[in-house]
């Protein structure tokens, strides 16, 4: 782990180990079969250069799963990242992933503000983040009060999230969805555009949104007085 990590956030770590074919089944399943055919967004052609258009010099990746942005994107090399998650396994997968040994990971609960020595970044991703945050969509946006301090004054926070209300799920993304949130894996039954779109112009002047199948991508930039 990196330098930034605390002890206090040393002690949430998550115990699920990625080893090398559990990181290829992972893209296979959530990001190859089950984008592709449950929400109906193709992670190649959509998500990654909506991911890689938008990563400014300095960058933050919060929830970085497996590193297969990171990994695909083919970022410059003087692109600075920083890693942000509350699983430990998952930051090392993603930093091994990634190919750079000196990527600074930080365990955090993004319900609190971020360190900070960690600076202003001038963008932040989330990408099948927000629909895992416990709570109502107000709830989870709030992470924005804080997370809108720590970006540069052009930065831009962007992600991808599946929503569960006010969409037309087929039969497969109507299953995962009821046995994501049966699990707890998923909070997201009253995630819906208007209810994502409407908080996040709470804290943004400029709010980018696209549905696409089920999933709310959205672009948000120049920050409110």
């Amino acid at each position: 782990m990196g330098p930034a990590m605390s002890e206090k956030a040393a002690g949430a770590q998550g115990a699920q180990v990625y080893s090398q074919w559990l990181l290829a089944l992972h893209d296979w399943w959530v990001l190859g079969i089950v984008s592709t055919f449950a929400w109906r967004c193709r992670t190649k052609s959509v998500l990654l250069p909506f991911f890689r258009n938008n990563v400014g010099h300095k960058h933050l990746d919060i929830g970085v799963g497996t590193g297969y942005y990171l990994h695909h994107a083919k970022l410059p090399a003087d692109t600075q990242v920083t890693l942000l998650d509350l699983n430990a396994n998952s930051l090392e997968a993603a930093k091994r992933r990634f190919g750079r040994n000196d990527t600074p990971c930080v365990l955090h609960d993004i319900f609190e503000p971020l360190p900070s020595e960690l600076g202003k970044f001038d963008s932040m991703s989330m990408f099948y983040f927000l629909h895992c945050l416990p709570g109502s969509p107000e709830d989870k946006c709030s992470i924005f009060e804080h997370l809108k301090r720590n970006l540069t004054e052009n930065g831009c926070v962007y992600g991808a999230n599946i929503i569960g209300k006010d969409i037309n799920h087929n039969f497969f993304g109507k299953t995962m969805l009821k046995f994501g949130n049966k699990d707890d894996f998923f909070h997201n039954m009253e995630d819906s555009k208007v209810a994502l779109t409407g908080r996040l112009s709470e804290h943004f002047k400029q709010v980018e949104v696209e549905v696409v199948g089920a999933i709310f991508m959205f672009k948000a930039s120049q920050l409110t007085l």
